[in-house]
């Protein structure tokens, strides 16, 4: 069964499986990851990309989804694209003489979910083929799980995104109203807050734009941020959450929509 998710920003991986071009791949954004594949197997006519028209069928193998917005996700593409320009890149090796592209690109992707600002995001590395599933060579934060199977983009109408305004809430931290706030994923706390005030809450080291980890004021539980802005954004699925329940460190529940 497909997971659904809303405010979609993905960027993926694209796999040749025609006999003549077999082993290529191809790196792209996409708001719609179903669509998107379609539109390169169609050929540039139908909105596919020049570098794939008429070298298909094209198997979308896997997505890297759960961005902010789709400046962030463009600049995670480029720099796949591109491993040897990106600055954050350098200490990437090049491609080996009998490395496979295919090889070549996943080991991009291990390094890059490691270095800054990718590491900070609350990302989803999801496998959609199984077919063409490798373990990567160096496992991801803990705070980025790794799925397996399809997934849908859902648009969301605006005026359902967010909380009526007509409530009104005040922030737990700055005590100024909040519409549509950020929550605690514990159903039995009560705390609201604005994402900035959550964000420097859960901050513990000067220098931090992003936080990775913190505790709620209220329920005194650790939570992932990534958990919390999943929530925030209606595109929280417990599927794709990773409990860590490793020695000294808090477990926390999980709700799902």
């Amino acid at each position: 069964m497909a997971n659904i998710v809303e405010h979609f920003y993905g960027v993926y991986l694209l796999y040749c499986t025609n006999p003549k071009y077999v082993g290529r791949v191809y790196i792209g954004y996409t708001v719609d990851p179903n669509r998107r594949v379609k539109q390169h197997n169609k050929g540039r006519q139908a909105g596919g990309a020049w570098k794939t028209s008429k070298r298909g069928p094209w198997v979308m193998v896997l997505i890297v989804h759960g961005f902010p917005n789709n400046v962030s996700a463009l600049r995670f593409e480029w720099a796949w694209q591109h491993p040897h320009t990106s600055r954050r890149l350098h200490h990437v090796s090049k491609k080996k003489p009998k490395e496979k592209v295919y090889d070549f690109t996943l080991r991009v992707l291990s390094e890059m979910l490691l270095v800054g600002p990718w590491n900070r995001l609350p990302l989803t590395i999801r496998w959609l083929n199984n077919d063409f599933v490798k373990e990567l060579l160096k496992p991801p934060p803990m705070h980025m799980p790794i799925c397996y199977g399809p997934v849908i983009s859902k648009k969301v109408p605006s005026s359902l995104s967010h909380t009526s305004e007509e409530t009104i809430i005040f922030c737990h931290f700055c005590r100024d109203d909040v519409v549509g706030g950020m929550k605690c994923l514990n159903p039995e706390c009560t705390v609201v807050g604005h994402v900035i005030c959550f964000s420097k809450c859960f901050i513990k080291e000067k220098g931090e734009y992003v936080p990775v980890e913190g505790e709620c004021p209220g329920c005194l539980k650790v939570y992932l941020w990534g958990d919390l802005v999943r929530k925030f954004r209606g595109c929280y699925n417990s599927e794709d959450v990773m409990i860590r329940t490793e020695a000294g460190d808090d477990f926390y529940g999980s709700d799902s929509d």
